[in-house]
């Protein structure tokens, strides 16, 4: 079985690594809200875009700051993660210093002035949803592994390919092995 795990709110989803589905292609996924009765929601963390949140947000003049994909729902939504809540009031702690949400207006004026770094805040566009019983039945069908305790640092790399792979190795060596495949396994 590839999951040991159950899901929380918090948790790291890593995507098989043969998964077909093209939104979850080698996907890591921050749950941010898990409940038997509500369902699923989260953001894929490693899906980065060829856009900036000065693309998206007009007033936002700084192009430092990339912008993720969080997956194939309310894809005109903005989330970010963020590790500064002394610089970002109103976010929710999700998982040890990392927080989601926040105000915005003080994010806009951190972004424009150079007070926020990329490597402080993730900007995401959309999300992943799953109705109640949908994300068990895909981890019962090998979709997904489940990681509650992993380096938070992880989660504000830059680095797609990079941050699936050190998030399955985080796993233990049980997993480690699964992060060196290749991507089509007629190339092995």
């Amino acid at each position: 079985m590839f999951n040991m795990h159950t899901p929380q709110k918090g948790s790291l989803l890593l995507s098989e690594p043969f998964m077909l589905d093209d939104n979850f292609e080698r996907s890591v996924i921050l749950l941010c809200e898990h409940d038997a009765t509500d369902g699923t929601m989260g953001v894929i963390v490693n899906n980065r875009s060829s856009l900036l949140l000065s693309d998206v947000i007009p007033d936002v003049e700084n192009p430092r700051f990339p912008l993720y994909i969080g997956g194939p729902v309310g894809v005109e939504a903005l989330f970010f993660l963020h590790k500064v809540p002394e610089k970002i009031e109103g976010g929710v702690e999700l998982v040890d210093g990392i927080y989601f949400g926040g105000d915005f207006e003080q994010i806009r004026f951190l972004v424009n002035d150079h007070l926020l770094q990329p490597d402080e805040i993730k900007f995401i566009l959309g999300y992943a949803g799953w109705t109640p019983g949908q994300l068990d039945d895909e981890i019962a069908q090998n979709s997904w592994a489940v990681h509650n305790k992993f380096p938070t640092d992880l989660l504000l790399l830059q680095d797609g390919e990079d941050l699936w792979k050190q998030a399955l190795i985080s796993l233990g060596p049980k997993y480690a092995h699964v992060a060196n495949f290749p991507k089509s396994p007629d190339l092995n």
